[in-house]
Order: structure tokens, then C-alpha cells, then sequence
């Protein structure tokens, strides 16, 4: 007799794991399809915006590249020499076609960070809005470049032909120089406009100037010695009358 209640007992502890089993799968599959249930319209909604966005992007990006081509831009560029020099580096340029590139991934970003706001994917937008935020910041040290560029070639000319009409020497170097410091002065302010780190930009002013300096002294010492000798000279000729 006790024996057959010590089965009842056994086999209703069986029962009774089976049946909390059973609850926790149910619980389970019933959690997984209301998140299911709770993500994929979430998902349709993302994939629709995005979409839509990259459609209105490529819209924006065409718009960019005709208003580019024109006021012609690539014409300024080639008679400045840039296009010439860029090319010469294996790089093929076309400035309405990276107009095009940009505006486009500028807009793309911008509703793929919404797209995955409606997901609720924080850090991916977290991601792309600091990524959309630079974006602008390459932009304006692009045209912070170029335009720079465009001013160093136009002030060489310009000092090249001031010089030559005052009749001095070295007009060439004068034109050549001047280019040079305009185009060293963009390329830093664009360096700053990309938050590049400011020791690095002292450092590189310091040695430029250095440089600047030590070639400067170099040529004038080494190149007026004689005429310092000359001056000596006359200064002691007047001191000894």
C-alpha cells in the first residue's frame, strides 16, 4: 500500500514538472512573438525611410552637380593650375561629381540616422550623428582650400607683375613665395576647420617659420658678405679721415 502511494506521489511531481515546463515555453514563444510582433513594423517603417531618403538624397546630389557645372567650377579650376597639379598625382578630378558624393551622403546619413532612431538603435545614431556633424566640417575646409588656391595663383601673378613694373630683380621668386605662404595659410585654417589637433598645427607653423628663417638668413648672409666687407670698409676709411 505504500508503496502504490509513493508512485501516485512520484508521478504527480512528474506531472506537475511537465506542466511548468510547458508554462515556461509558452511564456517563452509568447515573449519572442510580441517582440517580433513589436519590431517588424518598426523594421517596415525604417527600411521605408530610408528608402525615401536615399531617393531624396540622390535628387539633392544631381541638383548639387548641375548648380556645380554651371557656374563651372572644373574652368576656374584648370586655368588656377589646380586641376593640372591634382592630376599629375594619379587622381582624376571632377568637382561636380564630388559635389554630387557629398551632398548625397550628407542627406543618405541623415535618414539612416532616423532609420535607425526608429529602431532604437542608439549608439548607431549616436555614431552617424557625430559622423553627420563632421561632414560639414570637410566641406568648409574644402572650399576654405580652394579658395585659397584659387587667391595664392591670383596674388603671384599679381606680385609677379608689380615687381617686374618696379623694376626689381627676383620677381619669379617674389611671385613663387608669395604663393606659397597664401597656400600654407589656407591649408592651415582648413587643418583647423577639421579639428585636427592644435599642437600638431603650432608644431608645423614653428617649423615653417624656422625654415623660412634659417633659408632667409642663409641667403642673405652667405650672399652679402662681400658687400658687409665693402660697408666695413668705407666705415673705417670715414672714421680714420
Amino acid at each position: 500500500m505504500e508503496g502504490r502511494i509513493f508512485q501516485v506521489k512520484e508521478g504527480g511531481v512528474s506531472m506537475l514538472q511537465t506542466v511548468v515546463a510547458s508554462d515556461i515555453v509558452r511564456d517563452s514563444l509568447l515573449t519572442l512573438w510580441t517582440g517580433v510582433a513589436g519590431f517588424v513594423p518598426r523594421l517596415v517603417a525604417a527600411i521605408i525611410v530610408f528608402l525615401v531618403g536615399w531617393l531624396i538624397a540622390h535628387v539633392l546630389g544631381r541638383l548639387a552637380f548641375h548648380i556645380v557645372r554651371v557656374i563651372r567650377v572644373d574652368s576656374a579650376l584648370t586655368r588656377v593650375g589646380f586641376r593640372r597639379a591634382w592630376e599629375r598625382s594619379g587622381f582624376r578630378l571632377d568637382t561636380p561629381m564630388l559635389f554630387y558624393e557629398l551632398v548625397k551622403w550628407f542627406f543618405a546619413i541623415v535618414f539612416l540616422m532616423a532609420a535607425t532612431n526608429i529602431l532604437g538603435l542608439t549608439e548607431v545614431t549616436d555614431f552617424l550623428r557625430s559622423v553627420l556633424f563632421y561632414l560639414p566640417n570637410v566641406i568648409v575646409a574644402a572650399v576654405i582650400l580652394l579658395s585659397g588656391i584659387l587667391v595664392a595663383k591670383f596674388l603671384e601673378g599679381l606680385v609677379r607683375a608689380s615687381v617686374k613694373a618696379a623694376g626689381l630683380i627676383s620677381a619669379n621668386f617674389l611671385g613663387v613665395l608669395t604663393k606659397w605662404a597664401v597656400f600654407v595659410f589656407a591649408l592651415l585654417i582648413a587643418l583647423a576647420q577639421l579639428k585636427v589637433a592644435d599642437d600638431i598645427i603650432k608644431i608645423v607653423v614653428t617649423g615653417l617659420i624656422a625654415a623660412g628663417a634659417l633659408a632667409l638668413g642663409l641667403s642673405f648672409g652667405l650672399g652679402g658678405v662681400r658687400h658687409a666687407e665693402e660697408m666695413i670698409g668705407d666705415m673705417k676709411k670715414r672714421i680714420g679721415e
